[in-house]
């Protein structure tokens, strides 16, 4: 399972989500749903926007994790 982890870069940036969210163009509301991972998916562009907002890389924000509820792919 990939994740976004974008608690820790907002923190390092002293950047709220109030400002992020306006910074990259979406709302405050799909911020909070990439940042509790309860999105399905992420386009390239609002990617491309947080890693220019944030100032960091894909990988700086992005983790993998193994799925452990048993479920098979």
């Amino acid at each position: 399972m990939i994740k976004i982890d974008l608690d820790v870069m907002m923190a390092k940036r002293k950047m709220s989500s109030s400002t992020l969210a306006e910074k990259i163009g979406i709302t405050q509301a799909n911020l909070s749903i990439l940042k509790t991972n309860k999105g399905k998916a992420i386009r390239f562009s609002t990617l491309d926007a947080l890693c220019r907002a944030l100032e960091c890389e894909p990988g700086d924000i992005l983790k993998y994790e193994e799925d452990n509820d048993g479920a098979e792919l």
